[in-house]
Formats: C-alpha cells, structure tokens, sequence
C-alpha cells in the first residue's frame, strides 16, 4: 500500500502537476452551473487540490473534503471543512450535497460500487458529479495501472464508457471528455 497517510506534503507539493489546464476549465465549467453558496464535496481528497481548484472557480462554494488519510487531509487548505472517512461509508445526510468531485481518487476506493451508490445517497436530485482519473485504455493508463498494483493499491481504473454506463444505471447523464491518457467524467443526477 502506498503510505498516503506519511505522504502529504509530497503531494501537496508537486499535486497540481497531475491537472492539466483542460481539467481545471472543465471543473470550472461544471461548477458554473451550481446555486450561490453550493455545497461540494471531494471525495478521496487527498490534500484538497480540487477544492482549492473549485475555490478558484467560485469563492462562494462552501467546500467539504474526505479521505482515509488523515496524515493527507491536515494539508487541505484552511477554508475547506475536513472529515476522516472512506468514500464507501460517507459521514453526511441523504441529499446533502450539490456537486461531489473525484479527482485521481477512484481508482483507489475498495469498492468503486459500494462509493458509487454512496455518491447517489448524499448528492441532491440534480446534483453534479465530477470525476477526473486516468483512461486504463491507453498505455500511459495501463502503466499507472499495474504500478498500483504492484505497490498494494486497489487499482480500481475504469475504461470509461464502462463507468459512464454503471452511472447511466444509477440515474445520472454521463459526458466524457478524452485527455491524451486522462479522461473527465461529467455527470448530472437526473432522479434518485
């Protein structure tokens, strides 16, 4: 396993060279569409580079991260609200959320299923789903991969058309953006 919990100031060092500025515009666009003082959430937060991402967007967003790793989280930026918790048991009421973001975060859930239907319980009917990760489909993707792998993580990658269907089945409508060996998945809850 990767030592995430030793390792924040690592990532929150050299993190933002993982976003290229494709991305940032995309969650920027994505998040142009959310009601003043929106609640967002970013799951598998790691130090909380999408939230700092989000408050460049907008600086109304009222921002909340979770990850594991506690040892990443206390890196977050101070006007982000932190919890411990894992993206398949979330610590929020049904319908809470306005938008949730996974950025680079769900190849490393356990049980993507088990994180997914957990998105659905906590984000509002029309709420927005943001997910960044990299295209297993490309060989960079590939490689990243079995890297994971070999270092003990879940390596939960997604081609994702495959992730886009699943989502598709819990009521979402799905857009995929392709980044060389990266994609964006861009999705709305149309119904719970």
């Amino acid at each position: 396993m990767i030592p995430f919990n030793h390792l924040g100031w690592l990532f929150k060092t050299f993190g933002s060279g993982v976003y290229p500025k494709e991305v940032r515009q995309e969650l920027c666009q994505s998040l142009d569409v959310l009601q003043s003082n929106a609640e967002v959430l970013d799951v598998g937060a790691g130090t909380g580079m999408m939230c700092t991402f989000a408050k460049a967007c907008r600086d109304d967003l009222r921002l909340t991260a979770v990850d594991p790793a506690k040892g990443m989280l206390k890196f977050s930026p101070a006007y982000v609200t932190t919890h411990q918790a894992s993206a398949e048991d979330l610590p929020f009421d049904d319908s809470h959320f306005d938008c949730m973001m996974m950025g680079v975060s769900l190849h490393h859930f356990t049980d993507v299923y088990s994180a997914l239907i957990e998105s659905v319980r906590v984000l509002k009917e029309k709420g927005r789903l943001f997910i960044y990760d990299f295209n297993v489909k490309t060989f960079m993707g590939k490689s990243i991969c079995r890297g994971e792998k070999l270092l003990g993580e879940p390596g939960n990658f997604f081609e994702p058309e495959v992730l886009k269907n699943k989502l598709e089945t819990y009521g979402f409508s799905v857009k995929i953006k392709h980044y060389r060996w990266r994609y964006t998945l861009s999705a709305t809850l149309e119904k719970k």
